[in-house]
């Protein structure tokens, strides 16, 4: 047994070195590329994409899938291969997060990279290159902000000042008396959940149609941080399924995320 706990202790050791390096490789790529002339286009109805969003997907692919034969792979911009859905182990990607913001010259993207066990992520990286931002985090190992030990703010009173998402969400759960000051708008939804690991912001919401790769690094960096990230319901987000779309979620410490929650299940909402 002593002998399969090391080799588990080396895979993890591998497989964080192998995420922290791909992903740094890839924001640098990524920021290589930031205000350049690029080739553009949409898919879907309005999802804008750029050959930027591909040089980075290509370069995470070839160096995580290299190393990682075994695991699966979901990423924002690869065909979704189900063979996935059988695995233990499944990466989930998104090589720029905010890429509406990236061509327009903003710095709030972002590249997120998570390794997902049993529908939970078991690490993450997320890496926002333009201001220097790197978070990582290991399940039951915290989560740091380039390299420092970061924690999402605590309370549950809520002042609606440090708070990020739909207005109509929040205002969902505020009495009418309230005033709402919203954080500026957020082009990356992973950075918006970063932030609260990091203190920056103290609740953020995701308004529905998030998938999996927008969401599962952001998660565990929100938990590792004594953060909750959660549906409204309060019930966990599981990822690596067949159906990658999720509704509406919020992030918060874990005190307010629990005042939170409980203001939208008295509300009915």
């Amino acid at each position: 047994m002593p002998d399969a706990d090391l080799d588990t202790d080396k895979r993890l050791a591998h497989d964080v070195a192998l995420m922290a390096d791909t992903v740094r490789a890839a924001g640098e790529l990524g920021l290589a590329m930031f205000g350049t002339e690029l080739k553009k286009w949409t898919k879907g109805e309005s999802s804008p994409v750029s050959e930027a969003d591909i040089a980075v997907n290509d370069l995470i692919e070839k160096r995580l899938r290299a190393a990682t034969p075994d695991y699966g792979w979901l990423s924002e911009e690869s065909a979704d291969d189900e063979s996935r859905l059988g695995k233990r182990l499944t990466w989930i990607i998104d090589p720029i997060d905010g890429t509406r913001s990236y061509l327009a010259g903003r710095e709030d993207w972002c590249v997120c990279v998570a390794l997902v066990e049993d529908a939970r992520p078991v690490m993450a990286a997320v890496f926002a290159p333009s201001t220097d931002e790197f978070f990582l985090a290991i399940h039951g190992q915290g989560t740091t902000c380039n390299g420092v030990p970061v924690r999402a703010t605590t309370g549950s009173a809520m002042d609606f000042s440090r708070v990020a998402g739909p207005k109509p969400l929040v205002e969902r759960m505020v009495h009418p008396r309230q005033d709402i000051t919203l954080y500026p708008r957020i082009g990356s939804l992973a950075l918006r959940l970063c932030w609260i690991a990091n203190g920056r912001l103290d609740a953020a919401f995701a308004g529905g149609q998030s998938r999996d790769w927008d969401l599962a690094a952001a998660d565990l960096i929100v938990h590792e941080a004594n953060g909750r990230m959660t549906e409204l319901s309060g019930d966990p987000i599981l990822y690596n399924r067949r159906e990658v779309t999720h509704g509406l979620l919020v992030a918060a410490g874990a005190d307010r995320h629990a005042y939170i929650v409980e203001q939208f299940q008295n509300r009915r909402v």
